[in-house]
């Protein structure tokens, strides 16, 4: 991927603008969620780019056979559209590259992610009237199809491979190295799957430190979602210590100081300290 370049900032603001509407809606959007994320990594995906996934999607939707029949059906028609016939798929490799997080080049390259390439299927399905949802399994997201007693999952990431319960058992054993848990196999909220995305989007700049600058803005989409763990307050106050910014950091780690006493208040005045140092790096 060439190196990304952000957006203006005018264009940034624009953009969490609408990512945050977008997540406070009633019924948020998966699709405008994750391409507003690339929009935000990339700042040449402008409307016109942001037009052409959605219609590629739809494009996608619209080769499926109509209503082919009950759960393993929809997902052998997924699995023929999209795995065999599209190409689309995930390898190892692609977890070394930020663009398999987002979906933009993920329908151009069809490669990704396994949640990135779950969202392809999830899309798709749901437009051409699917009974399709995301499943998260620990370490490996997958797609499933019909009520819970009849569910079928599929694996995108796989092409679209249909899995039977012990190919299941056997990923959900690899990543905890115990069995699955019937709560494993709920449908995940969107709102859910656009915060595990923004995590893989840190993880991979976390083992890039002079990628902060992709750190920060993906801490600070999950700060705009209703719900998100109280300690990315924390890390982005660390990131912006981190990017020089000192004075800004000391008084977010300070405001985060303030929250944690309530709880903990040996890690507040450890966090507190972390602030005394970042003002000290003035001088």
């Amino acid at each position: 991927m060439r190196p990304p370049f952000p957006p203006s900032p005018e264009r940034s603001a624009e953009l969490r603008r609408r990512f945050a509407e977008e997540a406070r809606s009633e019924r948020p959007d998966l699709s405008t969620l994750c391409l507003l994320v690339g929009a935000e990594a990339d700042g040449e995906l402008d409307e016109a780019g942001l037009d052409a996934a959605q219609l590629e999607l739809d494009r996608l939707a619209g080769l499926l056979p109509y209503r082919p029949g009950g759960p393993q059906a929809w997902a052998v028609a997924l699995r023929e559209l999209l795995g065999e016939r599209m190409g689309f798929h995930g390898t190892p490799a692609d977890y070394q590259r930020l663009e398999s997080s987002l979906l933009h080049e993920v329908l151009v390259r069809r490669r990704g992610l396994p949640i990135l390439l779950s969202v392809v299927w999830l899309e798709v399905a749901r437009r051409a009237g699917a009974p399709v949802y995301g499943v998260a399994l620990p370490g490996h997201f997958v797609v499933g199809f019909g009520p819970d007693e009849g569910q079928v999952l599929a694996d995108p990431f796989d092409g679209g491979r249909v899995l039977t319960g012990a190919d299941a058992e056997l990923l959900v054993a690899g990543a905890t190295g115990t069995g699955i848990d019937p709560s494993m196999l709920r449908p995940a909220d969107p709102l859910d799957v656009v915060l595990r995305i923004l995590n893989n989007v840190r993880a991979w700049a976390a083992a890039r430190p002079e990628r902060s600058d992709v750190a920060l803005w993906a801490v600070e989409l999950s700060l705009l979602l209703p719900s998100h763990p109280a300690r990315l307050r924390y890390e982005r106050a660390q990131l912006l210590v981190q990017r020089g910014e000192f004075v800004t950091g000391a008084v977010e780690l300070e405001a985060y100081a303030d929250v944690v006493s309530a709880v903990d208040e040996g890690a507040a005045e450890r966090v507190r300290g972390e602030a005394f140092a970042a003002r000290a790096m003035l001088n």
